[in-house]
């Protein structure tokens, strides 16, 4: 018994320490797109910050923010020299911004395309379409300026990876579940299947006589059907319904319980059968009283 005890305890320790290393394994990702990129202040640089996804996976929004370089850049007011637009491209809206003369570049939001099978939850991928950031010098596209991108991850329970040719673009960004996030929705699949199982355990002990039928678990199982639900809609990324989780998995453990609440009824109806009354007895004959005899 002590043994046992001592194994469990190890046993959550080990799972607890394991998923808190999964979570700062996980942690917001920097990647610089080029490994040569110029120093600050030498050119203009781009930084794009992914923050969010859409709930359909098609879009990615990411804040992009420019820093002109010392060459656009008055020495004394730090402002633009002259006007500046720039222009990205792989987005699911055409943007581009202009600034004149005299003002400083702000951070915008960019929406980016991507594209994957999230029906392969949780092991799904995306990857966006080539991505360029331009920058036109005096509003004429005579004069295109390509800026090195960096990008950052701010997106939880997301990797992110940038690939690059030439150093300048066009960049792909491929985007990948975390090992956290994975594993947490395996937890809650486990949970469901434990969840089946008992019921299932439960019900064949009650109906094989080995366990005295208990009127109150009937609401037990009435209680873990209606939490099938609410555990599947917290799995990360909520996948679509539908898919491999629900056909392979979910569907299966509402049967699976379904089919033990049908057992445990069937003991029911056994044990607590309504007790028949018993037929009314006639009462017996009384003898009959004596005679006194006259003397």
């Amino acid at each position: 018994m002590k043994l046992g005890i001592v194994s469990l305890v190890v046993l959550v320790v080990g799972a607890y320490v394991a998923t808190v290393a999964l979570y700062a394994n996980s942690s917001t990702w920097h990647h610089p797109a080029a490994a040569d990129n110029p120093a600050a202040g030498e050119g203009p640089m781009a930084t794009m910050t992914v923050e969010d996804v859409q709930s359909n996976y098609s879009v990615l929004v990411a804040n992009i923010a420019i820093s002109p370089g010392t060459a656009l850049l008055d020495p004394q007011t730090q402002h633009l020299n002259r006007d500046l637009t720039l222009r990205v491209r792989s987005v699911a809206t055409p943007t581009r911004r202009t600034w004149t003369k005299g003002m400083l570049p702000g951070v915008f939001p960019v929406p980016l395309t991507i594209a994957g099978e999230i029906e392969k939850w949780p092991f799904d991928q995306y990857r966006s379409g080539p991505i360029e950031v331009e920058l036109l010098h005096s509003g004429s596209d005579s004069v295109v300026q390509r800026v090195p991108l960096t990008f950052v991850n701010h997106l939880p329970g997301w990797q992110l990876a940038s690939t690059d040719v030439t150093g300048l673009g066009p960049y792909r960004v491929t985007m990948d579940r975390s090992l956290s996030a994975a594993a947490f929705g395996i937890v809650i699949l486990g949970v469901l299947v434990a969840i089946a199982g008992l019921g299932l355990f439960v019900a064949v002990q009650t109906l094989r006589d080995r366990r005295k039928f208990q009127p109150p678990m009937t609401t037990w199982y009435a209680a873990m059907l209606f939490a099938v639900v609410p555990l599947r809609n917290a799995l990360p990324g909520s996948p679509p319904f539908g898919g491999w989780v629900d056909i392979t998995l979910v569907l299966w453990v509402l049967v699976v319980l379904v089919v033990s609440m049908l057992l445990y009824i069937a003991c029911w109806w056994r044990h607590l059968r309504p007790e028949v009354p018993a037929a009314p007895t006639a009462p017996a004959p009384s003898a009959p009283t004596p005679v006194p005899s006259a003397t």
